[in-house]
């Protein structure tokens, strides 16, 4: 099978043959149809995470057609359209697979970093993580809601923002296009941040009320004008995009810190207790998260902004991302 295979930290993904999978005991072999392409696997080509594995093939946003199942698998047959996440599996008996954590299950496997994912032809999975892919999304809409409309909607449903409240969105990416439209879902006032005008321009269109272009102004100048904001949700991978976020919010709100900006980064703890400021972190979701997600998607509530590209073209889609120009997602599709 053709794949897009990452052999040394710091190189370029090579496009090459591997091996094709077979689907064992409580696996599916996926047909690959599409996979989403997301800023993590820019952390991970460059070195900042320690990958435990290489060579390996990269991709955690996966859907697909199942093309065979391996021994004791009663979810899934051949011809199922299937997604895989970026929990390729958990032990299901830890006290954080018990209570609706599953990220923090110690013995967590993650597609496309500690096993192939789904930058090639096909991919092998676990049955019991992988979920069905409704019939009415489009394999392109499909895949990137596995990660970049899971992970801002975990954010969001662990806010605690009620309807009514102003949320603020830092950075409006792949994961903030969807964060827009989850908050607007949720019945929140909307406000997108962003540097690119471009993407300002799609968070509106999306439903965002107030847009704020943190290269003209000072962001949390601008929204505490008008009050401040109850929640902020902060997506954008740059420590000065958490600061600015911290200081946009009226007294007892919520920062969520999703993004990774390298380094590390200092908050005022007077300011945080003074104000009664509650900090969170989210990563990514749960499989009934994911549930919910889908049917938000299947109901029209959430859009996938996407352009397709080639397996070819990977490489050229990261030095993109690495400048800031892609609005929405790219997602590497197969015929």
């Amino acid at each position: 099978m053709k794949a897009a295979v990452l052999h040394k930290a710091g190189d370029a993904l090579a496009i090459e043959d591997a091996p094709t999978p077979g689907a064992g005991p409580g696996e599916i072999l996926i047909k690959v149809r599409a996979c989403g392409v997301c800023h993590t696997d820019l952390h991970l080509i460059s070195g900042q995470w320690n990958l435990p594995k290489l060579p390996v093939i990269l991709g955690h946003e996966v859907v697909g057609e199942v093309v065979e199942v391996g021994r004791g698998v009663g979810n899934f047959k051949p011809g199922d359209r299937a997604g895989v996440p970026w929990i390729y599996s958990t032990c299901g008996a830890c006290e954080f697979c018990a209570s609706d954590r599953e990220p923090l299950c110690p013995s967590i496997v993650v597609t496309g970093f500690m096993v192939d994912g789904g930058y090639a032809e096909y991919l092998k999975a676990a049955a019991s993580h992988s979920l069905q892919v409704p019939k009415e999304l489009s394999w392109l809409d499909a895949a990137p809601l596995f990660c970049a409309g899971l992970t801002p909607y975990r954010a969001l449903k662990i806010s605690g923002a009620k309807v009514g409240e102003t949320v603020a969105i830092w950075g409006i990416g792949g994961l903030g296009h969807y964060a827009v439209q989850i908050a607007k879902a949720m019945g929140t006032r909307v406000v997108a941040v962003d540097v690119a005008a471009a993407k300002l321009e799609l968070a509106k269109k999306l439903g965002a009320e107030v847009t704020v272009n943190a290269s003209e102004t000072k962001p949390d100048e601008a929204i505490r004008d008008f009050g401040g904001a109850h929640v902020v949700v902060c997506l954008a991978p740059a420590a000065e995009a958490i600061l600015q976020g911290f200081a946009a919010l009226r007294r007892g709100g919520t920062l969520v810190l999703v993004g990774l900006p390298k380094g590390n980064f200092t908050l005022p703890i007077l300011g945080t207790l003074a104000k009664g400021i509650r900090i969170l972190t989210s990563g990514v979701g749960t499989r009934q998260d994911l549930r919910e997600v889908l049917a938000l998607a299947v109901q029209g509530k959430i859009k996938t902004v996407a352009e397709p590209c080639r397996l070819e073209e990977l490489n050229d889609v990261f030095d993109a991302m690495r400048q800031g120009k892609i609005a929405g997602r790219r997602v590497v599709t197969f015929s």
